[in-house]
């Protein structure tokens, strides 16, 4: 922070005088002898001194209103973020969404029953989002980042989630019929009450998911999955799972 600092006294025009200067010199000494006085004089005005606390003070005041107001700018923030998913939905493209909902699961808000249902959502980054009762309806969520990502009993319906990231993923009583997870990596998922009839899990990550419990895996593509739990192929082509090289 600065500080009003008061210029020492320059010399009198007598004490100035008896200095050896240069004749050619002179003009611009005494230019600067001028000046001197000037700024002491104005170093010691009393106005001056208070209009500089008060811009010290002015500054302060704007930092103090600054960091008080924070907490409706960033309401206002979650707010605009809100109204461009919720003006999008229901139509495709991404329109802004992508982004929404990244900034909204960055400040840690909850995206319970967000309807993203046909959007374009390639590269999403949701790490440990909370998408209960979300609708993924025939979204297009290719290469993307969902790591323990909650979406219990979400719509996940015709989505593509290929070569994404599910890892630790909750699925508990998600609708995952049609949904295509080509090459994804769903390790330690919970799939818990979940429905995958017709669902493309070929070349899939399926390390140690909860499958015990999954309600339907009928006409599942499994050609090539990966890391299959112990008596997990058995089940599920017992109850009509298929292991196709190519999806029917």
């Amino acid at each position: 922070m600065q500080t009003h600092t008061t210029i020492p006294k320059p010399p009198t025009w007598a004490e100035f005088r008896k200095a050896r200067i240069a004749t050619w010199a002179a003009p611009f000494y005494i230019v600067e002898w001028v000046f001197e006085w000037i700024a002491h004089s104005l170093s010691n005005w009393r106005f001056l001194q208070v209009l500089h606390y008060l811009r010290t003070f002015g500054i302060l005041v704007a930092v103090i209103f600054y960091f008080s107001e924070s907490g409706d700018r960033l309401k206002q923030k979650h707010y605009q973020a809100w109204q461009v998913i919720n003006t999008a939905q229901g139509k495709g493209g991404n329109g802004g969404r992508l982004d929404a909902l990244q900034e909204l699961n960055e400040d840690r808000v909850p995206l319970v029953g967000v309807d993203v249902s046909g959007a374009f959502l390639q590269g999403l980054h949701l790490e440990k989002a909370n998408l209960a009762r979300a609708n993924f309806n025939s979204a297009d969520v290719r290469n993307a980042a969902l790591l323990g990502i909650d979406f219990s009993d979400a719509d996940l319906r015709s989505a593509n989630f290929r070569e994404s990231k599910l890892r630790g993923a909750s699925l508990r009583g998600a609708s995952l019929d049609d949904a295509d997870f080509n090459g994804s990596d769903l390790s330690g998922a919970d799939l818990s009450g979940a429905t995958l009839a017709g669902a493309d899990l070929r070349n899939a990550n399926l390390d140690r998911i909860g499958w015990q419990h999954i309600t339907n895996i009928k006409g599942a593509n499994l050609g090539g999955a990966k890391n299959l739990p112990e008596g997990f192929l058995p089940w599920a082509v017992k109850n009509g799972a298929e292991q196709a090289a190519e999806s029917h």
